[in-house]
């Protein structure tokens, strides 16, 4: 046997302790794992036709997400506890008056307006995206996600996760407070 091959599985195991360290170096220096890039950022809101959640055949685009004013699009699910979590920070910010839309995502419709019933509705408008096939084009990891849409529908922040009192005053407020005063 060639005594060079014996060296193989020691210099795979090196590069995995490099890279190991490559990644520890960067998380230790505030590299947030759990931040998500979005390559929408920027750019329009893509195309879409969806359904209203409450109201079966009733058709929407993405015209619907810019009226001049920002919006939050809210991307949620009756199968997903971190948005029970979140639903009443929602509720609250529909009660001063932020505009949020929700999409419901894989879900069951149902389920779905069951929950709006039961909860509270801070939806100024429900899309249903029963297949996803919006989210796949928003790049949604999973529910919750929240994106702030600017007036001319033009995506320019995204949040994975709940979106609480921090996120909100700390992240997004003071983009929706630039973006108020944008659009058409």
């Amino acid at each position: 046997m060639n005594k060079k091959l014996l060296f193989i599985p020691l210099i795979v195991f090196l590069g995995l302790v490099v890279a190991f360290m490559v990644q520890l170096q960067r998380n230790a220096q505030g590299d947030d794992p759990t931040t998500l890039e979005s390559a929408l950022i920027g750019k329009p809101v893509p195309k879409f036709k969806l359904e209203s959640l409450d109201i079966p055949g009733k058709i929407y685009d993405q015209a619907a997400l810019h009226d001049g004013k920002p919006i939050l699009l809210n991307v949620w699910a009756t199968w997903c506890p971190t948005c029970y979590a979140e639903h009443q920070f929602l509720n609250k910010l529909s009660a001063q008056g932020i505009r949020v839309v929700g999409m419901n995502y894989k879900d069951e419709r149902n389920k779905a307006i069951k929950w709006l019933n039961d909860l509270g509705n801070p939806y100024a408008l429900s899309l249903y995206d029963n297949n996803g096939m919006l989210g796949l084009d928003l790049g949604v990891y999973g529910a919750p996600e929240t994106f702030l849409i600017d007036g001319d529908g033009i995506v320019r922040y995204r949040h994975a996760g709940d979106l609480n009192d921090r996120i909100w005053e700390d992240e997004i407020k003071p983009l929706w407070i630039k973006y108020q005063g944008s659009g058409s």
